[in-house]
């Protein structure tokens, strides 16, 4: 197999782990919630409601990020089934532009760039789970 190859498919797999444990980790939450509500008993505070809300709107980010992680992967992984990462760059172009995603592009972007613009994505979904585990500390702590 190539290098481009391999790259595109690791990198795929790290996606696909990064995306998915994320996934259930904030789901487990969510759903507990309630039964964590109800059992400490918070006191009702404009801080504490302000934090529940922080909770569920930093979750449903890092949700959403988790599912266009797990795009980005299945797109990866299609770089990676063509034989040549000029070849595999202009499917998964193609499938943007008619899926209308993104407009159709004038130049084919390396693997390197593309994996630079998915880590980007990746900090983005650090950042959300970071403040959902912070809102919920405080959230619980009050």
């Amino acid at each position: 197999m190539s290098a481009h190859r391999d790259q595109a498919e690791a990198f795929a797999a790290r996606l696909m782990t990064q995306a998915v444990w994320p996934l259930f980790l904030v789901l487990a939450a969510l759903a507990a919630a309630p039964v964590i509500a109800v059992a400490a008993q918070p006191q009702a505070t404009t801080l504490a409601a302000a934090a529940w809300l922080v909770v569920v709107a930093s979750g449903v980010v890092a949700l959403a990020v988790s599912a266009l992680l797990v795009f980005d992967a299945l797109l990866f992984w299609l770089m990676a089934s063509h034989i040549s990462e000029a070849a595999g760059g202009a499917s998964v172009d193609d499938v943007l532009a008619r899926m209308r995603v993104k407009p159709a592009a004038a130049g084919i972007r390396s693997l390197d760039r593309r994996i630079a613009g998915t880590q980007r994505l990746l900090m983005k979904q650090r950042i959300a789970l970071g403040l959902f585990v912070a809102a919920s500390l405080v959230a619980l702590s009050l």
